[in-house]
């Protein structure tokens, strides 16, 4: 790591500019039909028939019905769910989903011949096979779905961002130092959020550019927020008869964040709900932002949706706190693959083009948590991964922390800052500015971003 500043720097050093249209969040929850439920399942699988025959320079008229009894070898796309719903999917149980267009929204059992895939329920895919006795689709070949291309930026807008990174005096670079958190931030038997308070003293002490954290700040699945057995100290002078959730936000996270704001006025602070955010009045996913002005917030704070997608300088950063890993790991059925499974996790997340492109996702009694996914199916299309992939994946999880390179994106799972007894983990991140070459600069074409290639990524423990 670099060494931390002496001094911190006269203003914000990181520029935000919103890559989602956060206005379209704000639907009404818990009013979903099935009939848009439906037609956004349908519209996704056939998004997938349009872009495999790109990528592949397919004819339209290789595409057909795998429910249909044929001997003819076609290609198949659609949806990857299991015939019971009881249960983990497994090989057995697999069948393939088609929409309404590809093959009249029915499901056939697959048969895969050859090892070699990597499923999970919801996952869209296209399948080389036939079906010559009506009974199942005998899969032959997986084809491969193709990755977004990476974001790109011209010069010299590359150039007044790394001008951001000089010193007041123009004389060194300091690269951006970006700490990055995940809820819950305090153990289950307290709620002294000791592990927000850590982050905030290490952001100050190293003069932090920018702090992303993500729900849930006021945890529902808290033991004394769910009994209401607590009491705010005695110094906020709040009466307990008439105290609500928004004023043990401004107590419990907003104050921290607050005293963070006065230390180092230069930070930029980034705040994601999470569905199990008690503060929220969006209760599904995708997500509202929090209220940043009712919750008395500093002005330094941001608050987004879920998930969100920012640009932040010169580089696309993505967030979700939903744990779409957990989701995918518990429920992936693979053969014949022998590759890192936390980064095929990812490179799943990334291929199908979502945040959560599990469905269904896994019941709330086998998570053993009073909230589970809390999809609002209508609106999933706010998840998609839009044109470009990011540059930064942030995706919280409960699954062992981590940070890999996938397909040249930087994928990281800062890991819970508190767990259920003690203090977690989070990410620090290094950022150093975006080197041009002269070849570069002389075509005076967009460039991309090659993150991974200029920052370092540590998994620290509290």
């Amino acid at each position: 790591m670099p060494p931390v500043p002496s001094t911190a720097p006269a203003e914000a050093r990181v520029k935000l500019k919103a890559n989602t249209d956060m206005a379209k969040f704000g639907y009404r929850p818990m009013a979903m039909k099935l009939s848009e439920a439906s037609e956004f399942l349908d519209e996704r699988i056939d998004e997938f028939v349009d872009i495999i025959q790109k990528h592949h320079q397919l004819e339209y008229s290789a595409f057909g019905n795998p429910a249909a009894m044929s001997p003819t070898q076609i290609l198949a796309v659609g949806r990857i769910a299991s015939d019971t719903g009881e249960g983990r999917m497994n090989a057995a149980s697999m069948v393939l989903e088609t929409s309404r267009r590809m093959g009249a929204g029915l499901r056939v059992p697959l048969r895969m011949e050859k090892g070699g895939y990597d499923f999970f329920p919801g996952k869209v895919v296209a399948l080389r096979g036939n079906n010559p006795s009506g009974e199942y689709f005998s899969v032959t070949e997986v084809l491969a779905v193709p990755s977004l291309q990476p974001p790109a930026t011209a010069p010299t807008s590359i150039d007044v961002h790394n001008e951001r990174l000089q010193s007041d005096d123009g004389t060194e670079t300091r690269p951006l130092n970006i700490i990055i958190g995940a809820g819950p931030y305090t153990t289950d038997s307290d709620l002294s959020f000791d592990s927000l308070h850590e982050l905030c003293s290490q952001a100050a002490e190293t003069k932090a550019d920018l702090l992303i954290l993500s729900g849930p700040f006021i945890d529902i699945e808290h033991p004394r927020v769910a009994s209401g057995d607590f009491s705010l100290p005695a110094e906020t002078k709040i009466d307990p008869s008439s105290a609500t959730l928004t004023d043990v936000f401004r107590v419990l996270i907003s104050q921290p964040l607050s005293r963070l704001a006065q230390t180092l006025p230069s930070i930029t602070i980034i705040l994601v709900p999470s569905v199990r955010d008690a503060v929220s009045k969006h209760v599904s996913w995708p997500q509202d932002r929090l209220a940043r002005k009712e919750l008395g917030l500093p002005k330094q704070a941001t608050c987004v949706t879920n998930p969100m997608t920012v640009s932040c300088n010169d580089f696309m950063t993505a967030i979700s706190s939903q744990d779409v890993l957990f989701e995918m790991q518990r429920q992936r059925v693979v053969s014949g693959l022998n590759s890192d499974a936390l980064a095929s996790l990812a490179r799943n997340l990334l291929t199908q083009r979502h945040y959560f492109p599990v469905f269904p996702p896994l019941p709330r009694d086998e998570k053993a948590l009073t909230v589970g996914a809390s999809l609002d199916v209508a609106y999933m299309k706010l998840g998609e991964i839009l044109t470009v992939s990011p540059d930064l994946l942030v995706l919280p999880s409960v699954l062992t922390p981590f940070v890999k390179v996938v397909d040249g994106v930087l994928v990281v799972n800062p890991g819970q800052a508190s767990k259920k007894r003690a203090a977690g983990t989070y990410a620090r991140l290094i950022v150093g500015p975006r080197e041009l070459t002269e070849d570069e600069r002389e075509k005076d074409e967009d460039v991309d971003h090659q993150l991974f290639n200029r920052a370092r990524c540590d998994i620290v423990r509290i």
